[in-house]
């Protein structure tokens, strides 16, 4: 044993993706050993994800050669060897482009490895009285999807320590198909709400359509349901993506406007994140400027206290609060929000090309979000596994008033920017018949920490040039 004493913690990178090999540093004298077998703070410190592993499991195998495998579970593992050592194959069996690939290597008690969920695992040992523990983040369950490699595959090539002929395998194991009889497993699902709104169009063009991606409108889906816990098997997700809101800023002013308000931005985002949290779903939730006050002279970074003005924005600050209870949660602070529908830019444009003289409010300053730009911006937060939290994302450039981007809008369509009145918010909403929310007259948000994490929104008066030309094109 005095073999393995004395190495420092360190992680290894298979040729399969998520695949890691830990040494382990093992202190140890006459009187034996001792290690810690799993440090979450010392693995996530060296990449590992916080996988939240729920149960622990020993296996004992007292013959030396003693073979099992290979099982692709729908769950990540970690495994490490408490007495004895282990021949371990590893192959991909992920639906992917990596599908096949193969890793293999002997563990003692000074080595654990993290298997990701689909990798297909097998383990041979090689010392009598072998015993090895393995963490998982599930519990098993007969619904799942699971993948069984046959041990003995010639495509596969596993060169095992001990001959297959000459070890013990359960009839079971040797009956498990070839690689090319394989059926791979998929990702784990990943779930866009409010689908059929701007950003759920985006999106969708973004996500593409795959048999794991499920797009769902409040008719396919409803999230205030008391029996949500049900309404799906949630421990086959991966991602929520809520895209979904109340956003009718006045109608949030009375009273029926305000129970579907609290209902859709608070209360069902409390609800989507308990389920997020229980099983370790990453959820990705759009939340709004209209947290703030608006009277900040510079930009608001995400760290900038909450201090909505009306309803909607209150609702939408409980809904941050909510988010952020999920373990594993990216809040995606937007604002001005343009995409396909009914948007304050094509209303612009209509009433330019139909020779409308428009009063528009000229106090209140931001950016516009083009919804193609904050879709790629939380794709690339998930995948790229940027660090959770809150995130701002609009277009970038020098912010603008909402009667300054009318005027561009104009200017775009071939008419004159002078056409476009600009007008107080308290003129423009002198005559409303009803209730009329505050709003921030400052939207700008700080977007270092989005830049700074791989992306970089485009400039919004590009992205409103192109939005204008296909407006135009699509008119004649």
């Amino acid at each position: 044993m005095s073999e393995i004493f004395g190495k420092a913690l360190q992680r290894i990178e298979t040729p399969i993706p998520g695949l890691v090999l830990f040494e382990l540093p093992v202190h140890g004298d006459s009187r034996g050993w001792f290690k810690e077998n799993w440090q979450r703070e010392k693995m996530v410190a060296l990449g590992l994800e916080d996988f939240g592993p729920v149960q622990n499991n020993i296996s004992f195998n007292d013959a030396v050669g003693t073979t099992r495998g290979i099982h692709a579970e729908p769950w990540d593992k970690w495994v490490s060897v408490a007495t004895g050592r282990i021949f371990g194959a590893w192959v991909d069996l992920r639906e992917g482009p990596t599908f096949g690939a193969v890793f293999t290597t002997e563990i003692d008690p000074s080595r654990a490895i993290f298997v990701p969920r689909g990798v297909g695992n097998s383990y041979q040992t090689l010392e009598p009285d072998t015993a090895y523990a393995y963490l998982v983040n599930d519990h098993w369950s007969p619904d799942a999807e699971y993948a069984f490699l046959n041990l003995a595959d010639e495509t596969v090539a596993v060169e095992w320590p001990i001959p297959l002929s000459e070890v013990e395998i359960s009839d079971k194991d040797r009956a498990h198909p070839r690689l090319a009889d394989v059926t791979p497993i998929p990702p784990r699902k990943i779930l866009v709400l409010g689908a059929a709104g701007q950003l759920g169009l985006a999106l969708r063009k973004q996500l593409g359509e795959a048999p794991h991606i499920e797009y769902a409108t409040r008719a396919d889906l409803d999230v205030t349901s008391p029996s949500l816990d049900e309404a799906r098997r949630w421990r086959d997700y991966g991602l929520i993506i809520n895209a979904a809101a109340f956003t009718a800023v006045d109608l949030a002013e009375t009273p029926d406007g305000r129970e579907a308000a609290w209902s859709a931005n608070a209360t069902a985002v409390a609800a989507i994140s308990r389920i997020a949290d229980r099983y370790g779903v990453t959820l990705v939730h759009v939340s709004s400027d209209y947290v703030f006050d608006g009277t900040q002279d510079d930009a608001y970074s995400e760290s900038a206290p909450l201090r909505p003005l009306g309803v909607y924005g209150q609702t939408k600050a409980a809904g941050d609060l909510a988010a952020s209870t999920a373990a594993r949660h990216y809040i995606v602070r937007t604002s001005w929000v343009i995409g396909d529908g009914s948007n304050f830019v094509r209303t612009m444009h209509s009433l330019a090309r139909r020779g409308i003289d428009p009063r528009v409010v000229g106090d209140q300053v931001g950016r516009l979000t083009f919804t193609s730009d904050l879709a790629e911006a939380i794709v690339h937060l998930y995948r790229s596994k940027a660090a959770y939290g809150i995130y701002n994302v609009t277009g970038t450039g020098e912010p603008a008033s909402w009667a300054q981007v009318a005027k561009d809008v104009f200017r775009l369509a071939g008419r004159e920017p002078e056409r476009v009145a600009a007008v107080s918010t308290e003129d423009y909403f002198s005559s409303a018949p009803g209730p009329v929310a505050d709003r921030p007259r400052n939207s700008v948000l700080d977007l270092s920490k989005i830049v700074a994490s791989g992306f970089t929104p485009r400039p919004f008066s590009e992205s409103l040039a192109a939005y204008i030309d296909h407006l135009e094109r699509n008119a004649e």
